[in-house]
């Protein structure tokens, strides 16, 4: 990442790097030394990798919608190919030996390889298409991998791996089933921590900040805006929004493989169509193209449910009426003009005399 400064002052690009990477930083350093002292509790406790795979999920989105400015509802398509995929490689790496951290490592990268194969396949009919039709297709493509995963039966033994699409496996008497249909991942063993997802979101921050403020990122925003003046000046449309959609699924699988080895057992259903809608609305809330807006929005709507259970018939009547405030606050004209002028005066540079351009690695 380049920090760019000029006339004493630091670009927007800068800006909203150094704020995503502090939310992140601080949040993960309060919540360790809150959690290292006894005063986080259970619930929170077993919400940490859930929230730091919806961040993950959320940004990458927000680079197709936000960034790209295509609707996609299929994201949780993405989310399942990837978690599926890392319980498969962790399982099959079980016996091996290796370090938890190692086989996560190794599950998060076969996971991110599947989903962004899927991403690239499934990208070159789809986004030939614009608006609602694109949105439709995506979501059916969430829906076909669902009901995909509720046939795929998966086991390893001293024979191997072994997939196929009924029940009967053939599997010795110490076999393992990993896959098991319609229910799911049964068995798995959690290896997730939050410092791998930690980790994770802050190579997927690392990936999407750096492709906004690329060559290609200025190229992908270009054709958001005005697809005619793109492809007048030479921009090839198809393949710059290929590109963002190949790694925003890609980043889906990564978060997909951390999400579904927390869970000992994982059902195809989590991620139903409400589970992609649920992801878009972590991007709206957040703010279409401001990715510290994902990270905070994805973090409390995460929480919200959790801490109005005490309400009981009333929790979701609750969310649902601060989800609405939240959006009234978020687009409001007066809001936008008193934020922006907070981040004005929070970065302003003491020293007004003028000074030359600068460029530093940080």
């Amino acid at each position: 990442m380049k920090m760019k400064i000029k006339n004493g002052k630091l670009s927007p690009y800068t800006k909203n790097s150094i704020i995503s990477y502090g939310i992140v930083i601080i949040a993960f350093v309060v919540v360790t030394v809150l959690n290292s002292m006894g005063a986080v509790s259970s619930s929170l406790q077993g919400q940490l990798v859930p929230i730091c795979a919806y961040i993950i999920m959320a940004v990458s989105l927000n680079l197709v919608v936000g960034i790209s400015g295509e609707l996609s509802l299929g994201h949780a398509g993405f989310m399942s190919a990837g978690a599926f995929m890392g319980i498969v490689v962790s399982g099959m790496l079980e016996s091996s030996g290796l370090p938890d951290g190692v086989r996560l490592a190794a599950a998060v990268i076969c996971g991110a390889i599947l989903a962004g194969i899927l991403g690239f396949l499934i990208g070159i009919p789809v986004l030939r298409l614009r608006g609602d039709y694109l949105a439709i297709v995506t979501l059916a493509f969430g829906e076909i991998i669902k009901n995909i995963m509720n046939i795929v039966y998966a086991g390893v033994d001293s024979n191997g791996f072994h997939l196929r699409t009924n029940p009967d496996l053939g599997l010795e008497e110490s076999g393992r089933m990993l896959l098991n249909g319609p229910m799911g991942a049964t068995a798995v063993q959690r290896i997730s921590t939050f410092t791998a997802g930690f980790i994770l979101v802050l190579i997927t921050l690392f990936i999407v900040q750096n492709i906004m403020n690329s060559r290609q990122g200025r190229a992908i925003m270009a054709c958001r805006d005005n697809r005619i003046a793109a492809e007048s000046i030479g921009l090839n449309v198809m393949r710059y929004k290929l590109m963002a959609f190949t790694v925003s699924a890609a980043l889906a699988g990564m978060g997909g493989a951390l999400f579904g080895l927390n869970y000992s057992t994982l059902l195809p259903i989590k991620f139903n169509f409400n589970t992609s809608v649920l992801i878009l609305v972590f991007v709206v809330l957040g703010g279409l193209g401001n990715i510290w807006g994902s990270i905070i929005a994805a973090t409390v709507l995460t929480i919200l449910p959790e801490a109005l259970r005490q309400f009981a018939d009333y929790r979701m009547l609750a969310y649902a009426i601060v989800l609405i405030l939240v959006m009234i606050f978020t687009y409001s004209p007066k809001i936008k003009m008193f934020t922006q002028g907070l981040r004005e005066k929070v970065f302003k540079g003491k020293n007004k005399t003028p000074e030359p351009e600068t460029e530093g690695g940080v």
